[in-house]
């Protein structure tokens, strides 16, 4: 258990919701900035009285950052996107969260990335990871930070993307059909930020890859979704010069996909060997099928009443 106040950059996104209720767990107090933080306000009732606060805050504006993390015994900075403001979130947004942490005299300071961040990427987002955790370490040399593979869970934008074009589409095409994922359920993202932040002795200036239990290919993955959700599915998987003509055009059948996307597809989303993971924070990975069936029922066919006709019958 910990008392203390943690800024929560990002706290109402995907990843964040779930850091403020493992920290507001853990006894902390949160406070939730981004930049409307009205977005944030379905976590009040979670928390106790007094336990949250919202503020508004924006990573390209420091003079919001500086108020925001004013008297934080730790940031957590979440803040990332896609598109034409990666650098600005992201490379430029992170070093503006670290340097006011730092003139605050913040004691705990977690940085969230992504696995393949390099500055020798050639995908623009992979790039913009790494210079954010560059600024990060250059203005907290004892920063954490982690790097999750892809992120699963209810309310994500990966798995549901796919199980929805599997619903709809007559034929899935599947692009890079032998890339890797490490898929990492969100709940354990937000344990292991709450482990940094509560214990920071343990983690203090160490870099973190946080993956799942399963590793599977793109192919694997989607016909796992198809099975899980009952779908049969026709998958058409395509040469990569079909894959980068999609992605040129910015556009697959049910779904956006931008080049820079297609170019991290280049490299897998795995937890490198011999790196410190999920494990070295307390935290036990969770398998895709442990939790995922829960909330893609909804993609059947007949919904929740699917199961209850294949028992029957």
């Amino acid at each position: 258990m910990m008392d203390g106040l943690v800024t929560l950059i990002g706290g109402g996104g995907f990843v964040g919701r779930y850091v403020a209720q493992a920290l507001m767990k853990a006894g902390a107090r949160v406070r939730v900035a981004q930049r409307d933080p009205r977005q944030a306000f379905f976590l009040k009732p979670l928390g106790g009285l007094g336990q949250t606060q919202f503020v508004a805050a924006d990573v390209t504006r420091p003079d919001t950052i500086a108020q925001a993390v004013a008297g934080a015994r730790a940031v957590v900075n979440l803040a990332g996107t896609f598109g034409a403001d990666m650098v600005r979130v992201q490379a430029d947004g992170a070093g503006t969260v670290a340097r006011a942490a730092a003139a605050a005299g913040v004691a705990t300071f977690i940085h969230v990335s992504a696995i393949g961040a390099d500055l020798a990427s050639p995908a623009a987002y992979a790039r913009s990871k790494a210079a954010g955790e560059a600024a990060v370490r250059d203005a907290m040399p004892g920063a954490t930070i982690l790097r999750p593979s892809t992120v699963f869970g209810r309310e994500d934008q990966f798995i549901n993307r796919f199980a929805a074009m599997i619903e709809k589409a007559p034929i899935v095409p599947v692009l890079r059909a032998g890339a890797r994922f490490q898929p990492v359920f969100v709940g354990d993202v937000a344990d292991a930020v709450a482990a940094a932040v509560v214990d920071p002795g343990t983690a203090a200036g160490q870099t973190f890859e946080l993956g799942g239990p399963d590793i599977l290919t793109m192919a694997e993955l989607l016909h796992w979704i198809a099975a899980t959700t009952g779908r049969k599915a026709r998958f058409l998987e395509l040469p990569d010069f079909a894959g980068a003509a999609i992605a040129r055009a910015g556009f697959l059948p049910g779904a956006p996909i931008s080049w820079d996307q297609w170019l991290m597809l280049e490299r897998d989303s795995v937890v490198t060997a011999g790196a410190a993971g999920l494990e070295a924070l307390g935290v036990t990975p969770t398998p895709l099928a442990a939790v995922a069936p829960h909330w893609l029922v909804r993609f059947q066919r007949a919904g929740r009443f699917a199961r209850r006709a294949e028992t029957t019958a």
